[in-house]
């Protein structure tokens, strides 16, 4: 499995307001699913960022393109070799 990021510039309106419930809907249960790991959304300049795991580019395209949403955006997809951080890490001991 190969780690994706994927950048989404979309249009908010009206139109995309009604449906954002069913695409969280479907965002949530990638996350459950552990297909996406990170999804962060700016309203300020309209746009996501998700960390997605797949096969290759053209699956994780596919699984992001069956959200309802999918209409209201513009997407980018990353191949990833180093993705790290906090989550990734051991915790620190800290000894009482």
């Amino acid at each position: 499995m190969n780690k994706y990021l994927a950048i989404i510039e979309f249009v908010w309106n009206d139109e995309a307001i009604k449906i954002i419930e069913e695409h969280r809907e479907y965002i949530n249960n990638l996350i459950d699913e552990q297909v996406i790991e990170h999804y962060a959304v700016s309203m300020e300049i309209q746009t996501v960022w998700v960390t997605i795991n797949a096969q290759n580019k053209m699956s994780a395209r596919k699984l992001l393109n069956k959200s309802p949403f999918k209409k209201f955006w513009k997407l980018q997809i990353h191949e990833l070799i180093i993705w790290d951080g906090q989550n990734y890490r051991l915790p620190i001991v800290q000894l009482n």
